[in-house]
């Protein structure tokens, strides 16, 4: 089955560049378009997406807002969203990523990039590599928390070996880098990032990393 998209931005240029690009792919097809996240709240309920693409900077209510409600608690479906930043890196992807984002993607990234981001986030996974999320959590650390807090207590539902997978990921090690520092198997590695996700309920990779930067498990600019 084709995976379903809804564009969401206040530049409808943007929107209908992403549209031909989409639609020319057999396996992905666009359902609807919105032009802010309160569009985007009744289209994703009335139609039901596989992914949403999602502008950060929109009139009435923004992309983070939106982000929070398509994917929290009580959500009206699995949709998965994907944000769009600039090339700086708008400062409120990190909270977007706090909200339940997938990951993030380039406005002028090519249409390939684009393409391959759909497919990923649809698949259940985060979208681009650990380190690029490392290096957005890195450039807005002074929004994230000193590491001086108390320790969560989810953390402590880990194992040692857990920890250590959970920090690697942080760090934006990929499973098969992961199974090469910690001598095991990239199918241990897998299992491992799983009950890490499922422990301290996190949706995917990308969840993962922010959680570990902001219990102070990782500090910005850390090896």
């Amino acid at each position: 089955m084709a995976i379903r998209v809804l564009l969401v931005d206040d530049q409808p240029l943007l929107r209908t560049g992403f549209r031909m690009i989409l639609e020319a792919e057999q396996d992905i097809a666009v359902v609807g378009e919105a032009g802010d996240g309160l569009q985007a709240l009744d289209q994703v309920r009335a139609l039901q997406p596989d992914v949403v693409l999602m502008d950060i900077r929109m009139p009435r209510m923004d992309g983070v807002e939106a982000t929070r409600q398509i994917t929290g608690p009580g959500r009206d479906g699995p949709a998965k969203v994907l944000v769009l930043t600039t090339f700086d890196l708008d400062e409120y992807v990190v909270e977007a990523l706090r909200a339940g984002a997938s990951g993030f993607l380039l406005k002028d990234a090519p249409a390939n990039e684009l393409v391959q981001a759909i497919r990923v986030v649809a698949a259940g996974e985060a979208l681009l590599a650990p380190s690029i999320t490392r290096r957005l959590l890195d450039k807005y650390a002074v929004h994230l928390p000193s590491g001086d807090e108390p320790v969560p207590d989810t953390l402590h539902t880990l194992t040692e070996r857990e920890v250590e997978v959970l920090k690697l990921v942080a760090r934006g090690l990929s499973n098969a880098e992961i199974a090469a520092d910690l001598f095991v198997s990239e199918t241990t590695v897998k299992t491992h990032v799983g009950h890490v996700l499922t422990k301290l309920g996190l949706r995917d990779r990308v969840q993962a990393a922010v959680y570990a930067y902001e219990s102070g498990l990782v500090r910005p600019g850390s090896q």
